[in-house]
């Protein structure tokens, strides 16, 4: 495990992944509001043609299943996911053997997932996908990591990270009281989980 601070040393990174004879999956991991969505729409941005964006988030169950199940509370933990679904989307990812590829998008002003929100062609070189949970290693979580050909994990100050999400859910419609407790609550314990994954990577990020 290397620890990088530099985005142009990411990029190389990405490219090179891109460059090989085959699809390449990297995975960006880290604890909730540590940036992983913002890294992975950058290294989309600089390889530009070669890269899609698949994100875990898009297997979230619907409110209406979690509400069913009585973990609509939980929002985000990962029983709250359909984790099978999202190894069965990476499987076909990497055989890269169909024309096109739909991949569902987690749209925060809806707090819903889209399905066949994202295509991605045959001919895309490199899928970044982004999550809390890929190097979790547990139940058919712990799946996930052999799917990917390199894992990155964001690492941020908590305070930051948590004044960020603060901010987030507050942007997409809970008050500051609600947003702090959902952070304090909810996004805590799962940050605790995914901290505990940080050694598995392949590169511990480390922007600020």
């Amino acid at each position: 495990m290397i620890r990088e601070s530099s985005i142009h040393a990411l990029v190389d990174r990405a490219r090179r992944l891109a460059e090989g004879n085959r699809r390449a999956i990297l995975g960006i991991t880290g604890a909730p509001g540590a940036g992983k969505s913002t890294l992975a729409a950058r290294m989309a941005d600089e390889l530009a043609g070669l890269a899609v964006v698949v994100g875990m988030d898009g297997f979230h169950l619907s409110n209406t299943e979690l509400a069913r199940l009585g973990r609509r509370d939980r929002k985000g933990a990962p029983d709250t996911f359909d984790v099978l679904g999202y190894l069965a989307l990476l499987e076909r990812l990497r055989r890269a053997d169909e024309d096109v590829v739909y991949a569902p998008e987690f749209r925060r002003d809806l707090e819903e997932s889209v399905g066949s929100a994202v295509p991605v062609p045959a001919g895309t070189p490199l899928v970044v996908t982004e999550g809390n949970y890929l190097l979790l290693d547990s139940g058919p979580w712990a799946r996930v990591s052999g799917l990917l050909d390199e894992a990155w994990y964001v690492d941020l100050p908590d305070a930051e990270r948590e004044r960020r999400l603060i901010r987030r859910h507050v942007e997409f419609g809970r008050t500051e009281a609600a947003a702090d407790e959902w952070v304090r609550r909810s996004d805590a314990r799962n940050a605790d989980l995914v901290a505990r994954t940080a050694g598995r990577a392949d590169v511990v990020v480390e922007l600020g």
